[in-house]
C-alpha cells in the first residue's frame, strides 16, 4: 500500500474512492470490483483502494462520519482506541498539563490518540517508525482539520523534550498473537525507565497482571465503556498511585472510583441477603471490589468472587442488581424440584466461579413452565449455591456515590 498512497491522494484516487464508497464491498463482489476497477487503473492500485475503501467502512465504528476521509492499513485500525477512551484520555491529560502543552506520542501509527490529544488544545508531536502509519498520521490530521506533527523516528534511541509522553506499545506479534507479558511488548514497557519526562502515561492490555508492574510506580487505571473493559493505562507522575477505576457511560460522561482508603482487600462475607449486585468489570481488574462493598453498605458472597450482596437496593451505577427471592445449597435433584414446584420454565443462568456451563445447567436442569427466574450459579464461603432472583433485564441504577467522580482533575 505504501507505493499505491500517492495514487490514493491523488484526483484520480479520490474519484475511486468515492465511487467505492457507493459499492456493496461485500467479499463475494470483491473480484468483480477489482476486474472493473484493472480496466481503468493497475492491479495494485485496485487492489490497494478496495482495501482503503474496506476500511474505511470498518472504521466507523471507531471513527464516525470521519473514517470516509481517513487513511489505514488493517493491523493499525484493529489497534486503534475505543473512542470513548481514546477521548476521555485526552480530556484527563489535557487536565494534567493545561492548554499548549507539549506531548510526545511515542508509536503514533495512524495517529488516533494524537488526533484526540490535539482536538482538545495539547501540542502534539507523534512519532513513529513504520514511514506508511507516519504518512498516513499525516493525512489524518489534514483531513480532520487537526494541528499535529508527525515524524518518522525510533522511539527505542530517544525521545526529544516535552511535558508528557503518552506510549502505545504493540501487543500482539506480527502474526496477530497477543503478548501477555509487560516486558514482551514491542518496544518492552521498561523503555520508560530511560524517559525523565514529568508524565507519562502508557497504554496497557486490560488484562495486564499487576504483579508485573511492581517495579512501576505510579496509577493504574482500568477503563470501561458501556460496560465493556477497553484498556488499562499505567500513569507515572507526581502525586499519582494507586488503583483507579474508571466507567464512560452511554452518554460520553465519565465516572471515576478512586478511593483514598485501602480498598483492596476483600469486604466481610455474608450470606446472600436482599440484592445481587455485579460490578463494573473496571471495578472488577482494578481489585475494587471490597471497597465498593463497603460504600454500598454490602458484603461479598466470597473472598475470590466478584459478587456483593446487600440488604437495600443500591444507589450506584456502579453495579447492575438483581433482587434476590431466596438461595440454596447447590444440589441438582433439589434445584430441579424446586424450579419444577414454582414453575420455572424460563430460566436464564449466570455464573461466576462455578464450574459447569449454562447450557450444560439447562440441559440437566430441563425446565418447564410459564414462569421465568434468573439463577446465579457461584460460591458462598467457598461452597457452590444457587441464587434466584427475579427475572429482569437489570439497568445501572440511581446515582452514583460521593466518591465517584465527573470531570475530575489530573
Amino acid at each position: 500500500m505504501t507505493d499505491s498512497l500517492g495514487f490514493l491522494t491523488s484526483p484520480a484516487g479520490k474519484a475511486l474512492l468515492e465511487q467505492l464508497a457507493t459499492e456493496d464491498l461485500r467479499e463475494s463482489n470483491h473480484l468483480r470490483l477489482l476486474t472493473q476497477m484493472r480496466r481503468d487503473y493497475g492491479a495494485e492500485d485496485s487492489r490497494s483502494a478496495l482495501e482503503l475503501a474496506i476500511l474505511r467502512q470498518k472504521a466507523v465504528s471507531k471513527f464516525g462520519a470521519d473514517a470516509a476521509r481517513m487513511f489505514f492499513t488493517r493491523d493499525a485500525l484493529e489497534q486503534a482506541s475505543d473512542p470513548a477512551a481514546r477521548g476521555y484520555r485526552a480530556e484527563r491529560l489535557f487536565n494534567c498539563l493545561g492548554a499548549k502543552s507539549k506531548i510526545i506520542d511515542a508509536g503514533c501509527s495512524i495517529g488516533a490518540d494524537a488526533l484526540a490529544m490535539a482536538a482538545v488544545g495539547l501540542k502534539v508531536v507523534g512519532l513513529d517508525l513504520d514511514p506508511l502509519r507516519i504518512a498516513m498520521a499525516q493525512l489524518n490530521a489534514s483531513a480532520l482539520g487537526v494541528n499535529a506533527t508527525f515524524a518518522e523516528a525510533d522511539v527505542r534511541l530517544s525521545l526529544p523534550p516535552a511535558e508528557a509522553v503518552f506510549f502505545d506499545p504493540a501487543r500482539r506479534t506480527t502474526n496477530g498473537k497477543r503478548l501477555h507479558h509487560i516486558e514482551d511488548y514491542q518496544p518492552p514497557l521498561s523503555l520508560i525507565h530511560e524517559w525523565e519526562h514529568a508524565l507519562v502515561a502508557v497504554k496497557l492490555s486490560p488484562g495486564v497482571d499487576l504483579d508485573q508492574l511492581a517495579d512501576y510506580p505510579g496509577e493504574v487505571e482500568f477503563i470501561s465503556v458501556e460496560g465493556d473493559l477497553k484498556e488499562a493505562i499505567l500513569w507515572r507522575g507526581e502525586g499519582l498511585t494507586g488503583l483507579r477505576a474508571t466507567r464512560i457511560d452511554a452518554t460520553g460522561v465519565h465516572h471515576v472510583y478512586n478511593p483514598t482508603r485501602e480498598a483492596l482487600s476483600p469486604a466481610e462475607i455474608s450470606t446472600p441477603r436482599g440484592w445481587l449486585l455485579e460490578p463494573d468489570p473496571a471495578i472488577l481488574r482494578a481489585g475494587l471490589v471490597g471497597g465498593l462493598a463497603a460504600d454500598l453498605n454490602g458484603w461479598q458472597l466470597d473472598a475470590t468472587i466478584a459478587y456483593i450482596t446487600t440488604e437495600e437496593r443500591p444507589v450506584s451505577s456502579w453495579v447492575r442488581a438483581w433482587r434476590i427471592r431466596e438461595w440454596l445449597p447447590f444440589n441438582m435433584k433439589k434445584l430441579r424440584a424446586y424450579l419444577r414446584e414454582h414453575s420455572f420454565g424460563q430460566v436464564t443462568i449466570k455464573k461466576r466461579g462455578f464450574p459447569m456451563t449454562p447450557e450444560e445447567m439447562l440441559a440437566a436442569l430441563k425446565p418447564r413452565g410459564e414462569n421465568a427466574c434468573t439463577l446465579v450459579m457461584t460460591r458462598w464461603a467457598g461452597q457452590p449455591i444457587v441464587i434466584v432472583c427475579d427475572d429482569f433485564t437489570p439497568e445501572q441504577i440511581g446515582r452514583d456515590e460521593p466518591a465517584d467522580e465527573e470531570g475530575d482533575t489530573c
